[in-house]
Parts: structure tokens; sequence; C-alpha cells
């Protein structure tokens, strides 16, 4: 059974930090893709971060310069730091993967940055 798992969410002001981490399980994730999506509500989740299976990364426009996806795969555990937040950060971040053919998800956590 795979689970994810995120935390590291919270309250922050504009030009602050936070590293958001997806303890994982059931899945070995430095064999597959993991990603970090983000959705407001009323809107659709977006991609915002990808690591494959080597070191390749992929960023959403909007964050490049200013969030880095990395893993550390004796804890099964993939990050999402993020810089130099901004108010259109606000979203909740889900982390997923997918295995056996099936797209899995987080429940999420919530990051708010205020003004």
């Amino acid at each position: 059974q795979v689970q994810l798992v995120e935390s590291g969410g919270g309250l922050v002001q504009s030009g602050g930090s936070l590293r958001l981490s997806c303890a994982a399980s059931g899945v070995i994730i430095s064999t597959t893709t993991m990603a970090w999506y983000r959705q407001v509500p009323g809107k659709q989740r977006e991609l915002v971060a990808t690591i494959n299976s080597g070191t390749g990364t992929n960023y959403t426009d909007s964050v490049k310069g200013r969030f880095a996806i990395f893993r550390d795969n004796a804890k099964a555990t993939v990050y999402l730091r993020m810089n130099s937040l901004k108010p259109e950060d606000t979203a909740v971040y889900y982390c997923g993967t997918t295995v056996g053919g099936r797209y899995y998800w987080g429940k999420g956590t919530l990051v708010t940055v205020s003004l």
C-alpha cells in the first residue's frame, strides 16, 4: 500500500521560506518520479516540481529559481524547499507519484503566505 504524508506547511510572511516534506511508504522513491503539486480552492491542481529516478528536476515557470525539489532516499522522503515566497504561492501542496499505473496523492499540507 502506497502512502504519502506531507508536512511542513504553515503561515509565513512574504519573502520567507518553508521546507515541505513528503514521507513515502510502499514505494521506492529512488526508482520513480516524485512530484509536488499545489491547488487553490476553485482552481485546478497545478504541477509545481518533479524529480525523476536520477537527478533530473523540472519546475513550473512561476517557481523557477525559488523552489527546489530533492529527496533523501534513506529516509524515503521528498522535499520541496521554497524560498522568496509570495502570496500567490498560497495553496494546499500535495505530493504525488505513479505506482503500477495508478496515481497516488497525499492529503496535502497548507501553505499560507501573508503580505
